[in-house]
């Protein structure tokens, strides 16, 4: 298995902390990382017709894959999404949505890392304690006890609980990994962006992508992780 370098982002639809919409920023932020697999949430594709995902993916010269959770009878998508220079080799669209609640969901691919493949889940959990602990049973139960694959987890789990339970337990499927402060960019303090990796040991560094840029791009940092053997 080859080194791959992986980000988690929530783009909050293109919209800086400035209140202005500029995916060109979203764009130069993603240039800065240079990552294989970006995992994406928050992707909007508006009213006036632009792509995101198409416009970050062409950009990036990577393939774009699209998980949206909300789609409105006038074309309007959005949720979460993968830009991989890896390609897939697999996409599963997972519903995670709790009645009552805003839809969520997973989107969970197969990628080709060197010879190696490897499961990448990106989700964006709900806002609700109860709503998340139910989205968190389901992910569990779609790992279930299978570990022929590597499998990275990632995403805005928005879990401002340190021991809440949603943690404890993706911490036992994964074992505990580093969780900088993302959120909110401008001075993060929270580590609503997490990263899990399973076997452990291919997980070689993980840190908040806190450039001048990215904190105001987003109201999120991206967290960059490198994976691969030793």
């Amino acid at each position: 298995m080859t080194r791959a370098k992986l980000a988690s982002y929530n783009v909050h639809r293109g919209v800086g902390r400035d209140g202005e919409f500029a995916p060109a920023r979203i764009c130069a932020v993603l240039a800065e990382i240079d990552a294989d697999i970006v995992a994406l949430q928050e992707v909007e594709s508006i009213a006036s017709g632009f792509d995101m995902l198409g416009y970050l993916a062409r950009e990036a010269g990577a393939e774009g894959i699209a998980g949206p959770t909300l789609l409105r009878a006038t074309g309007h998508e959005y949720g979460n999404a993968i830009v991989s220079r890896l390609g897939s080799l697999a996409v599963r669209r997972v519903d995670l949505s709790v009645p009552g609640r805003e839809p969520r969901g997973a989107l969970d691919i197969d990628v080709d890392c060197g010879g190696a493949r490897v499961r990448i889940i990106n989700t964006h959990l709900g806002l609700a304690p109860g709503e998340r602990r139910q989205q968190t049973r389901r992910l569990l139960r779609m790992l279930g006890a299978e570990h022929s694959l590597p499998v990275v987890l990632l995403g805005d789990l928005n879990e401002w609980f340190l021991w809440g339970r949603p943690l404890r337990w993706l911490h036992r499927q994964f074992e505990q990994t580093p969780a900088p402060p993302t959120f909110p960019a401008g001075f993060p303090m929270f580590a609503l962006d997490r990263l899990w990796v399973r076997p452990r040991h291919l997980l070689r560094s993980l840190r908040a992508h806190a450039s001048p840029l990215a904190r105001i791009a987003s109201d999120h940092l991206p967290l960059v992780a490198i994976l691969g053997a030793e």
